[in-house]
């Protein structure tokens, strides 16, 4: 399944909406495309909705970690939401967990933002 990526607006935080794998190839290079979309027009509070990602593998989270960067080096803010048990795990076991925000919906991420305003 290819993956499919959708963009809204809450709140003033910009939400990317994943649905499919995130592996080596095309979909990796998608999510790095989108996220610097998103930085170039100025978004500075960006959420990752991963509720709908049935796969990542270490490509995608390569491509997670160089949108986390990117955004921070450009000023703006990227969290996680809605992560699968296994994508938890996966954060877990790779130590990754403390380097991302995670919260268990969207609501409560775009509200984290306005928590530190």
């Amino acid at each position: 399944m290819a993956l499919q990526i959708s963009e809204k607006q809450f709140a003033g935080v910009t939400i990317l909406e994943f649905v499919g794998r995130i592996t080596l190839g095309d979909e990796s290079h998608q999510v790095r495309t989108k996220i610097k979309e998103v930085l170039s027009k100025g978004k500075s509070q960006i959420v990752l909705d991963l509720a709908g990602v049935s796969y990542i593998d270490s490509a995608g989270l390569g491509m997670l970690m160089a949108g986390y960067a990117s955004a921070r080096n450009q000023g703006a803010t990227l969290k996680l939401a809605n992560l699968t048990k296994k994508f938890s795990e996966l954060l877990n076991i790779t130590k990754l967990v403390t380097i991302f925000d995670t919260y268990d919906s969207f609501d409560v991420a775009v509200k984290s933002f306005a928590a530190k305003a």
